[in-house]
C-alpha cells in the first residue's frame, strides 16, 4: 500500500521573487534603452517586457483582490484609536487586571484585518474613561485623525470588576454612540480576559460588515509536550494552552463538531488507528464504533449530522461517510488511491474535498456528497491537507508545486478558489507549512510551520498578512478552528 510521507523536504524560490528580480532586470534594460539609443526592434523588445511585467503585476494585484473580497478582508478599514481603559475604583487589583484587559482588547482589534489602529503615540494628553470626558475635535482631527473611538473603564469592588466600554463615532458629533457595554464578572484575569473579547468581537461585528469576531473561538491541535501525541487547545490568540487527552498514545486530526459539543479525532488504540469521540458536555472521552484497519482525519459535516473519515477497513484508504453516532457508515471513493483527509464544504454541505495518490504524487479532488462527479483541482506537484473556507468559496491547502529531485520550490499554504482555480500562495520561503484551517468569519488562517527551526503553529489573515506565532512548547501540529 503507497503512504504519503510524513514530512516533504522544502526549497527557497517564490514567485514574488522572481518579480522583484525581473522588476530590477526590466529597470537596467530600460536605461540601456535611454542610454545607447536603441533601434526600433530593440526598444519595441524592451516595451513588449515592461507590458509583459505590468500585466503579471496587475494579475499578481488582481489575485490578491479577490482573496480579500471573498474572505471579508475587502471592506474598507475603519481608523480607530484606542486609548488604554482606566480605573474607575481605587482596589489593588485593578492595575494588573486592567493590563490583561488593555493587552488583550488591543491585540483583538489588531489582529481582526477590520480596523486601523491609530498609533498610541498620536493619542492627545487627555485620554477619555467615560462619555463626559471625549473631546471631539482631538481625535476627529491631526495627529489621530480617528474615525472611532474606543473607551472605558474598569473597577474592582468586594472581589468583583465591572468593566464599562463605549464606541464613539467621533465624526458624528451630533449622535455618536455607536455602541455601550457593561459587564460584570468575578475579579479574576480569565475572566477579564473573555471580557475583552466579548467587547472586542460586539466592535468587530460593527464595523466589520456585520460579521462576528473570533476574540472567543478555540484552535484545538496536536502537541507532544507531553511527552506523547495528545490533543490540546487554546484560545484563538495562543493563551491558556492546555492538554484535553490524557491516552498516553499517540493522537491525530482533531475535529471540533459544529455546535462546538464533541471533539472527534485519530488514535492509536488495541485494534489499530481508530476514531474517537471526547464530549465536552461531560468533559470526558465517550464510546464510538470501532472499525479496524486504519482509521483516520475525520471531518464533520456543516449540519453536524455526518461525519467523513479516511479508513482501509476494506483493504485501501477509501472515503466513507457515517452518521455522527458512527452507524449507516457507507464507502465514497473506491481503488487503491490512496484516499485521506476528507473536508466538507462548510457553506452548503454538499460537497466533499479529498486527497487522493490515485495518479501517482496526492492531488486535491472533490466530488459530491454522494461520491458523484470526482474533480481534480491540482494538476501538478505534491498537494495535500485541503480545508474549506466557512462561505464554500475557497480551499485552503498545503502544496508543493514543483516536487522531485532537485526541483527547487517550498511547502507553502496557498488558497484555491473553487469554481474558476485560480490560486494564491500565502506563505514564502518560511519553512514547511502545512495543515491550514479557517477561523469562522474566514478573515484568517491557522497553520504549523517549521520556520522556526520546530514545527510550531502560526496565524495570518486569509490574504497571507499579518503572519504570526502561536506555540512554542514541544511539537505543535494540525490545527482546527472551532466553527464559532
Amino acid at each position: 500500500m503507497r503512504t504519503y510521507r510524513p514530512t516533504i523536504l522544502s526549497y527557497s524560490v517564490s514567485f514574488f521573487t522572481g518579480l522583484r528580480n525581473g522588476s530590477n532586470r526590466m529597470v537596467n534594460k530600460l536605461s540601456s534603452v535611454r542610454q545607447s539609443a536603441l533601434t526600433g526592434a530593440r526598444l519595441s523588445s524592451a516595451l513588449s517586457f515592461l507590458i509583459l511585467f505590468c500585466s503579471l503585476l496587475a494579475s499578481t494585484s488582481f489575485a490578491q483582490d479577490w482573496v480579500r473580497t471573498g474572505s471579508g478582508l475587502g471592506v474598507e478599514k475603519v481608523r480607530l484609536a484606542v486609548p488604554d481603559f482606566k480605573a474607575s475604583s481605587t482596589d489593588p487589583q485593578n492595575a494588573a487586571l486592567l493590563k490583561v484587559f488593555n493587552d488583550t482588547f488591543w491585540n483583538d482589534l489588531d489582529n481582526s484585518g477590520v480596523v486601523e489602529l491609530v498609533s498610541k503615540s498620536f493619542y492627545p494628553l487627555q485620554e477619555p474613561s467615560q462619555p463626559s470626558d471625549v473631546n471631539f475635535t482631538a481625535w476627529n482631527s491631526p495627529p489621530p485623525n480617528a474615525s472611532m473611538l474606543a473607551f472605558g473603564n474598569l473597577g474592582v469592588a468586594s472581589g468583583k470588576v465591572t468593566v464599562q466600554g463605549w464606541l464613539y463615532d467621533v465624526k458624528n458629533q451630533s449622535s455618536p454612540q455607536v455602541l455601550g457595554k457593561q459587564y460584570n464578572d468575578n475579579a479574576t484575569s480569565d475572566a477579564v480576559r473573555v471580557i475583552a473579547h466579548k467587547f472586542a468581537d460586539e466592535i468587530i461585528f460593527r464595523l466589520g460588515g456585520g460579521i462576528p469576531g473570533i476574540a472567543e473561538s478555540k484552535i484545538y491541535f496536536v502537541s507532544n509536550r507531553s511527552g506523547t501525541k495528545e490533543i490540546w487547545v487554546m484560545d484563538y490568540d495562543g493563551a491558556n494552552q492546555h492538554a484535553l487527552t490524557h491516552l498516553g498514545s499517540i493522537s491525530l486530526s482533531p475535529r471540533i463538531s459544529p455546535d462546538g459539543s464533541r471533539l472527534a479525532f485519530s488514535s492509536v488504540v488495541k485494534s489499530g488507528w481508530e476514531i474517537m469521540m471526547y464530549s465536552f458536555d461531560l468533559n470526558r472521552m465517550v464510546s464510538f464504533p470501532h472499525f479496524g484497519g486504519m482509521n483516520l482525519s475525520p471531518s464533520w459535516s456543516a449540519d453536524g449530522s455526518k461525519l467523513a473519515l479516511s479508513s482501509s477497513r476494506n483493504g485501501y484508504p477509501n472515503i466513507f461517510v457515517m452518521d455522527a453516532s458512527g452507524g449507516n457508515s457507507h464507502r465514497l471513493t473506491s481503488g487503491q488511491g490512496p484516499d485521506v483527509s476528507p473536508t466538507w464544504n462548510r457553506k452548503t454541505g454538499a460537497q466533499i474535498a479529498f486527497v487522493s495518490g490515485r495518479t501517482g504524487l496526492p492531488q486535491i479532488y472533490t466530488m459530491e456528497a454522494d461520491g458523484t462527479n470526482v474533480q481534480r483541482l491540482t494538476d501538478q506537484g505534491y498537494a495535500v491537507s485541503p480545508a474549506w473556507s466557512p462561505n464554500g468559496q475557497f480551499l485552503a491547502f498545503s502544496w508543493m508545486r514543483k516536487y522531485g529531485p532537485g526541483a527547487p520550490g517550498a511547502q507553502d499554504i496557498y488558497i484555491m478558489d473553487i469554481v474558476s482555480k485560480q490560486w494564491v500562495q500565502l506563505t514564502h520561503d518560511g519553512g514547511r507549512n502545512d495543515s491550514p484551517a479557517w477561523s469562522p468569519d474566514g478573515r484568517h488562517i491557522v497553520f504549523q510551520s517549521s520556520r522556526s527551526g520546530s514545527e510550531q503553529l502560526w496565524t495570518m489573515l486569509a490574504d497571507g498578512s499579518n503572519q504570526h506565532q502561536l506555540t512554542s512548547s514541544g511539537r505543535n501540529t494540525q490545527p482546527n478552528w472551532s466553527w464559532k
